[in-house]
């Protein structure tokens, strides 16, 4: 066991060195200018013009240059001035980057923690340890912990000038504040989360079932009659309820909306006092949130909606609008009642579903995601199409740079060119998460029929 401990630190430590290796490498990649990499939401070139702007006593958000939090100015701005030869220098919020992508593992594999223990606990009263038995030399959550760190999407996310790392170790904290029912720290994380992104906000369903009912509350069909009616305790003694055994506890989930609200209030009045004399907090949402709604930049990225409202009559675009910003929210209610006692692989499905239909996504959202999956390799090993995943991501992420540079540098292809691979991108996010609910569900039918038969 040591030596499986020992060989982990020394993969972090190598995926950490490499990042500050690549980031003295700046010009060279040129990773920033990427949209794949960095979005009008999550630029820090964008950054620096907006707190360009704020020194220069005019509103971060004049013209149409940044669109993110007045906080984020407050913090990264600094670290954005001009240092080295008369060029920016970005290597102090890169290495920023870095320790927010340590510190999502580590919260990666925290939350892994929880949940296995939640897992092992309900295997072992149904006398079903054998499904806990594996061969690999990591665990799940050191595996998925690891995933995420070498995750090349990671990689150039957090050396190509984008704060998406600071959005997704936000969320994580969000997630492992629920599973360890640490209601002030899980409603922390949902409000920055939310307050940097929009979509976000989609989470507080997961968050809250966690909170209520453990990080994997097996459904009640599941559960036998050899079940005892107690809950079970974790190595800190606080209750872990497995639904069937305990009802779902409302404290906790009051605790968080109280937290909720509070770091709330807290947020709203740090961003009105820095944009007081630039039209407050008014300013900020619609130069946000409204610009994330509205798509009002149409540069291109790896998402589809670029494209289409690019193309779209004008007098059909607010229709269009209306349909694409709803047609998250219709998914979900469905998804939270049949995955309702899976509350951590929920928050996986909403993440996918939000990048894929989100309006300025990038493959920050796909490293988080990918990082997440890696929780549940046990329940998901029989996915199908898993080659066809890996290659197709592999195959989109060259593909993409090669279409951008015939269309926008070399003049020999067009838009379709890379709407193309946006395409293929937002299929494979589809086929991703299709399959992954398929084989969680296949994977609860199991457990009955393994319960059924030791009856």
């Amino acid at each position: 066991m040591k030596a499986e401990g020992g060989s982990y630190w020394v993969w972090i430590g190598i995926a950490l060195l490499f990042r500050v290796i690549l980031i003295c490498f700046p010009t060279n990649l040129n990773l920033g200018s990427r949209p794949e990499v960095a979005t009008p939401v999550t630029s820090l070139r964008r950054l620096a013009e907006g707190y360009w702007l704020k020194q220069a006593s005019m509103s971060p958000y004049a013209g149409s240059m940044y669109h993110g939090s007045p906080l984020l100015i407050y913090i990264l701005g600094p670290l954005t001035v001009k240092r080295i030869e008369g060029k920016p220098s970005h290597i102090l919020c890169s290495l920023l980057f870095v320790i927010a992508d340590f510190l999502t593992a580590l919260l990666i594999r925290a939350t892994g923690y929880k949940l296995k223990f939640t897992k092992s606990q309900f295997l072992k009263r149904g006398n079903l340890s054998k499904l806990l038995e594996s061969s690999r030399k990591f665990s799940a959550e050191d595996i998925a912990s690891l995933v995420y760190l070498w995750n090349p999407f990671t990689i150039a996310t957090c050396v190509g000038s984008s704060t998406s790392p600071l959005e997704n170790m936000m969320i994580v904290l969000s997630l492992y504040g629920a599973c360890s029912r640490l209601a002030p720290l899980a409603a922390f994380g949902w409000v920055i989360a939310t307050h940097l992104s929009l979509y976000p906000v989609i989470l507080i369903i997961p968050v809250i079932l966690i909170l209520g009912h453990g990080p994997d509350s097996p459904p009640v069909r599941l559960l036998g009659s050899s079940f005892s009616t107690s809950g079970y305790k974790d190595d800190k003694s606080s209750t872990l309820p497995i639904r069937g055994f305990q009802t779902f506890s409302w404290r906790f989930v009051f605790h968080f909306l109280l937290w909720a609200l509070i770091w709330s209030v807290y947020v709203l009045v740090l961003s009105a006092i820095y944009l007081k004399e630039f039209g407050g907090l008014n300013e900020m949402f619609r130069k946000t949130y409204g610009f994330i709604i509205s798509v009002e930049d149409l540069s291109p990225n790896i998402g589809i909606l670029w494209y289409f409202f690019a193309e779209v009559f004008v007098i059909f675009r607010e229709f269009f609008l209306i349909v694409f910003n709803m047609n998250i929210l219709f998914m979900i209610l469905p998804l939270a009642i049949r995955l309702s006692h899976r509350p951590c692989f929920l928050a996986f499905v909403y993440v996918v579903i939000s990048s894929m239909l989100k309006s300025y996504p990038s493959i920050g959202d796909s490293a988080l995601y990918l990082g997440l999956l890696a929780l549940f390799i046990d329940e998901v090993r029989d996915i199908r199409f898993s080659f066809f995943l890996f290659c197709g991501y592999i195959g989109v992420s060259l593909l993409s740079p090669v279409m951008h540079n015939l269309w926008i540098w070399r003049g020999t292809g067009n838009a379709n060119f890379y709407f193309a691979t946006g395409i293929a991108y937002a299929c494979l996010q589809t086929v991703l998460v299709t399959e992954s609910v398929s084989a969680m569900l296949n994977h609860d039918r199991t457990i009955r029929k393994e319960l059924t038969a030791s009856k």
